[in-house]
């Protein structure tokens, strides 16, 4: 199929990605403000995020970045990968699963690689990759980790 770019875009068409093609985000540490920031956003106040006496005394032994907090971090990290630049059609949807927390302080980066494609039956234009993503941090953890389904543009 003879590839067309999209003016402005620069990310993969469905056509370019192969299973197992992986990639790895640049990491970014998480601070006091991103905790602040992720609770006024999502009006999620838990003293497990915000009152470090109280989350002292829990099975974390200090406060943590929000579990949907780290998934929006996450993304922003995918994204600076540069692979859905203009080619993404749709997040179409997610399986995740929280494996432990991430605390202010600690480096986060994503660890994704593709592990499905199906294209569109209905519109030959595009085609739907499936991805597996991790969020590890510094000590190479698994934080978050699970499907990503994304809708992309197909070549022409």
């Amino acid at each position: 199929m003879t590839e067309t770019k999209v003016q402005g875009a620069t990310g993969l068409f469905f056509d370019e990605f192969e299973i197992g093609q992986s990639w790895t985000s640049p990491a970014r540490t998480i601070t006091e403000a991103d905790v602040v920031l992720f609770a006024g956003i999502s009006g999620d106040f838990n003293p497990l995020h915000t009152d470090e006496e109280y989350s002292k005394r829990t099975q974390f032994g200090g406060r943590i970045f929000h579990g949907p907090g780290v998934f929006a971090v996450a993304t922003g990290l995918e994204s600076r990968l540069g692979i859905k630049e203009g080619t993404a059609i749709a997040f179409l949807g997610m399986q995740w699963n929280l494996r432990g927390p991430v605390r202010i302080g600690d480096t986060i980066r994503v660890e994704q690689s593709v592990a499905a494609l199906k294209p569109s039956s209905s519109k030959p234009d595009r085609g739907v990759v499936t991805f597996d993503v991790a969020v590890l941090n510094q000590k190479d953890e698994v934080c978050q980790e699970g499907q990503w389904l994304v809708m992309f543009k197909r070549a022409q």
